[in-house]
């Protein structure tokens, strides 16, 4: 199996997206665009959860659920963002996504059999993405029939027998692989990669392949950890906050409290990102009752830097060169003693700024020197700094040399082991980081394997599986057969869009167990299963009694999670019980104690005890008020490198500056948006409303090519094989961003980036830095 994807697809050919199907809903208007002055959050929010929950029709459930979530005394977890809970109790830590997020599961409208019944898959599959969700919760298993074109209901048994019979002919368990989003629960994730090392295989791709995986192999190659030092308390210590490549209002918005507060106590705030968000500017958080009263907001930001995309690194390294000239009459601009001790390479490092120009910086950047001394300044003179950052930093091709320039410039000024310092990625879904804790890893480390082949008695495969991108390229060629989706919506979440509805296509099954209808089931293989799970807002009841899952959040901190609400359908089982169904028919002779481990969730979590480095005495310390943190060497400056210390890396900095007539175009989410889940067709932080098909551009660059607001517009992208995709009559939509640069929502815009156009560095799909063409629509 490949862990490189040295094969190049479609050289040279040309692709224009001809998808039937809109993603978000029927625009209620014509479209508008004007900026957003408001605060973040506050009654912008408030007015928007008022109506979506009205229009969900939960008008009791829906504001229940708020005082529920994020709260340990039988409350659940919100299944939305990573960000850890408030360490101080406080009573609304919740934000408008989440609540979007929880009344969207907690509708009372059902997706049953005599709704397949009256329509075909081809049909539905004509139908907008939004109007698939919005149907409601699934009720009970279904599967593909193709004499009639229909979902139709299935037993459990026949189900999974199914799938067993299925798993069983094929040659090789390399056929199968098995994929995670990060909804999925700490004790269904260790028992779902259990599944798959006893059938022999680790093709385990997940979401992070496409988010994070660049975060955890550079800050394992620099610290020995895959995972961020901080926790919130570091947040509350910090004197300097770095956000790069983070758009919080939306990605991480109870991330908002946190910067509220530094602002009051002093602390400095570096936002970096192409596009200047709401979030940095000025926010009004939910529990501040006076100043919602007296719609009283409070700055996020001190400084504001607008690099070109992929511009990141260069800013990192510029910050280091201006530290090092500093330090010749300035002793604590380096932190000699630390560099010292805990740190190797730092001499090669010094050289390699030395002999970066300027120029080179500052071109590579697209900032000034000046904006690059005055975010030097900041971390110069704060005691105390932590360096977050998310998608916007990692989907690039750059992004684990990127990471590594972040950790150069921590380890410079002793940012590390100390409170209120180091790095700290922004996960973007609720479990996962615990995904990737538990076992989900198509490149496994050894040590877990030998721990999970002594406690569980197995033979677990050694040779590292597939990833995101190499599955898909596996299911086009016929390498892989079956497809297993655990939660997500991978067909409009990876990359080469048509590309991956073809080679899903071409299983010869796919299974996706979800809670609502959506893309991935009506782009299927030959025989395809539904199976409707519990949502993280129900109750899952099990012969032991109602039972609670765990999950990880960004910061490492591992906590319950007790569903408040009867399932929305008695046909509706949890994810644990799913997955051991599913093994109990694929390995017939196992002697895993399946069903045994799915009666009490406790015993999966006294076995992950032994299995899992951190997770020693589970139960009793996931018992705790805010249960535990994992423990992190690397935060006691304790580092698992082959020197035994922090390296510094010293990367050449990479080209960033577009070609001439090109634009370097990132997709992202809208605020209305969760991952794939499309809630409208309106953008309130960046002022859109009835539109998702555009291109945010630069003025200058709209002038260049002749075009107004709302010219219809042809894009193309150029992929690293040569080969072209195009999306056609999108709207410009002139808007403050670098000159050469663009932005647009995904999914939409994913046929953009070819199956070719991933990191060598990291294997990530290069979402935030495609090469694109922009031009005045052709005629039909």
């Amino acid at each position: 199996m490949s862990d490189n994807h040295d094969e190049h697809l479609d050289a040279g050919q040309d692709f224009t997206d001809k998808r039937p199907h809109r993603v978000g809903p029927t625009p209620q208007g014509k479209p508008e665009s004007k900026p957003y002055t408001h605060p973040a959050a506050g009654w912008g929010a408030a007015k928007a959860v008022t109506r979506f929950i009205a229009k969900q029709g939960d008008i009791v459930d829906g504001p229940r659920a708020i005082f529920k979530m994020n709260h340990e005394n039988g409350g659940f977890d919100c299944p939305g963002c990573a960000w850890p809970d408030s360490l101080k109790g406080i009573h609304l830590d919740i934000c408008e996504n989440g609540i979007k997020h929880v009344s969207w599961e907690l509708t009372k409208k059902r997706v049953d059999r005599a709704f397949f019944a009256k329509h075909s898959v081809s049909e539905l599959a004509r139908w907008s993405d939004f109007d698939l969700e919005n149907q409601g919760r699934l009720t009970e298993p279904l599967v593909y029939n193709p004499d009639t074109d229909h979902y139709v209901p299935i037993t459990w048994d026949d189900a999974f027998q199914l799938f067993g019979d299925v798993v069983q002919s094929l040659d090789s368990p390399d056929q199968a692989a098995f994929y995670t989003s990060g909804r999925l629960g700490n004790e269904a994730t260790f028992l779902y990669q259990l599944m798959a090392r006893e059938l022999g295989t680790n093709n385990l791709p997940d979401c992070s392949n496409m988010c994070h995986e660049a975060s955890g192999r550079a800050l394992q190659a620099s610290i020995g950890t895959g995972k961020g030092t901080v926790d919130l308390k570091d947040w509350e210590e910090a004197d300097a906050l770095f956000i790069l490549g983070v758009n919080v209002a939306s990605n991480a918005p109870r991330m908002l409290t946190s910067l509220v507060e530094a602002n009051k106590r002093g602390a400095e705030i570096v936002h970096v990102n192409p596009l200047i968000e709401s979030a940095a500017r000025k926010a009004i958080i939910p529990h501040e009752f006076l100043a919602m009263g007296t719609f009283h907001s409070t700055p996020t930001s001190s400084l504001n830097l607008q690099p070109r995309t992929g511009g990141d690194m260069a800013l990192m390294r510029g910050i280091a060169k201006t530290l090092l000239e500093w330090s010749t009459d300035d002793p604590k601009a380096v932190d000699r003693e630390f560099i010292e001790r805990y740190t190797t390479g730092f001499h090669r490092y010094r050289k390699l700024c030395e002999s970066t120009p300027w120029h080179d910086i500052e071109e590579q950047s697209g900032l000034s020197h000046d904006d690059i001394v005055s975010a030097a300044t900041v971390y110069r003179n704060a005691d105390r700094s932590i360096i977050s950052w998310c998608l916007g930093v990692t989907q690039h091709d750059h992004g684990v040399d990127t990471i590594r320039e972040i950790m150069n410039v921590l380890l410079l000024r002793g940012n590390l082991g100390r409170e209120g310092t180091g790095p700290c990625p922004v996960r973007g879904h609720s479990n996962v980081q615990g995904n990737r804790t538990c076992g989900i890893d198509h490149r496994p480390d050894q040590a877990f394997l030998d721990r999970l082949a002594d406690v569980c008695g197995i033979d677990p495969p050694r040779e590292w599986g597939m990833d995101t991108v190499d599955t898909i390229k596996a299911m086009h060629n016929g390498d892989v057969s079956v497809f297993v989706g655990m939660g997500g919506n991978f067909a409009l979440a990876a990359p080469d869009t048509p590309y991956t509805y073809e080679a899903l296509r071409q299983c010869e099954l796919t299974v996706q167990v979800s809670t609502k209808l959506n893309r991935s089931h009506l782009v299927h293989g030959k025989r395809a299963l539904i199976l409707p799970c519990l949502g993280r807002t129900e109750k899952d009841v099990q012969n032991a009694g109602v039972q609670a899952t765990t999950v990880e959040d960004s910061m490492s901190m591992v906590h319950r999670s007790v569903g408040m609400k009867d399932p929305g359908s008695p046909h509706l089982r949890s994810e644990p019980a799913i997955i051991a169904g599913l093994s109990r028919a694929a390995l017939p002779n196992s002697s895993t104690p399946w069903s045994w481990y799915v009666d009490d969730y406790d015993r999966i979590r006294d076995t992950m005890s032994r299995v899992i480095d951190g997770f020693e005495d589970f139960n009793r310390r996931v018992r705790r008020p805010l249960g535990f943190r994992i423990k992190q060497p690397a935060r006691e400056l304790v580092f698992l490198t082959p020197s035994g210390k922090a390296e510094f890396s010293t990367a050449t900095l990479p080209n960033v500056v577009p070609d001439a007539g090109m634009l370097s175009l990132g997709t992202m989410r809208s605020h209305d948006q969760w991952n794939t889940t499309i809630y409208s067709d309106n953008d309130r932080y960046r002022g859109i409303t009835n539109l998702r098909t555009l291109v945010f551009m630069n003025e200058a660059d709209m002038r260049e090519r002749g075009l107004s607001k709302f010219d219809p517009v042809d894009i193309t992208s150029t992929a690293k094989d040569g080969s072209h995709r195009v999306l056609r009559d999108f709207l410009a939509v002139p808007y403050d961003i670098p000159p050469g640069c663009a932005a647009g929502y995904m999914p939409e815009m994913n046929v953009l980036c070819a199956l070719d156009d991933y990191s060598r560095q990291s294997d990530q799909p290069i979402m935030k830095h495609l090469k694109v063409t922009v031009n005045a629509a052709s005629s039909p």
